[in-house]
């Protein structure tokens, strides 16, 4: 859904598809790595059945230190989470590929979130009001979860909510699609 929401920005008509790849952790993979090489397994298991497409896979993965961000599933899990990164750091690997029309293109894009210093009663406001059960970290940084942040540093920020916008809109350039 959110990647959607992103993709539309660029005002091309697509389709999206599920890709059915299951999303595991591998022992040794970093998780730039793991975030590139879940992306292009999305690409490649679309591409197989849509030859003529133009493909564009994409995966995220959040950490903080060696502890991977999951998307909590639920408000204890998310408050735990949040809890976690208060006063510290998260980073976003974001991957993205394109197939298609002679383009073999990967990018990884990361962002780094500060948070702030947290208390259990903002968490908990923040949790309830916004319910971010299904995002990695915990929080939506395009609603109110931007307000628990002291900043973020990327060089495309709409790679944190999924997908690198500026990159992929040059790979699609490259691909032969007009984009704005």
């Amino acid at each position: 859904m959110y990647r959607r929401e992103l993709l539309s920005r660029l005002q091309l008509h697509f389709e999206a598809l599920p890709p059915g790849v299951a999303e595991v952790h591998l022992n040794g993979e970093s998780h730039a790595d793991r975030a590139l090489r879940l992306a292009h397994e999305k690409a490649h298991a679309i591409a197989d059945r849509h030859p003529q497409a133009i493909v564009i896979g994409a995966d995220q993965v959040a950490a903080s230190g060696a502890q991977v961000l999951d998307k909590p599933g639920d408000a204890a899990r998310c408050q735990a989470q949040l809890l976690s990164l208060s006063g510290g750091t998260a980073r976003f690997y974001t991957a993205c590929v394109v197939l298609g029309a002679g383009v073999r293109l990967a990018h990884v894009d990361t962002t780094t979130v500060f948070v702030r210093t947290l208390t259990a009663d903002e968490i908990g406001r923040y949790v309830a009001s916004e319910r971010p059960f299904d995002c990695a970290g915990g929080f939506k940084a395009e609603g109110a979860g931007i307000a628990l942040f002291e900043r973020i540093e990327s060089q495309d920020p709409t790679a944190l909510i999924g997908l690198p916008l500026i990159w992929l809109a040059g790979a699609l350039r490259a691909a032969g699609l007009c984009v704005p």
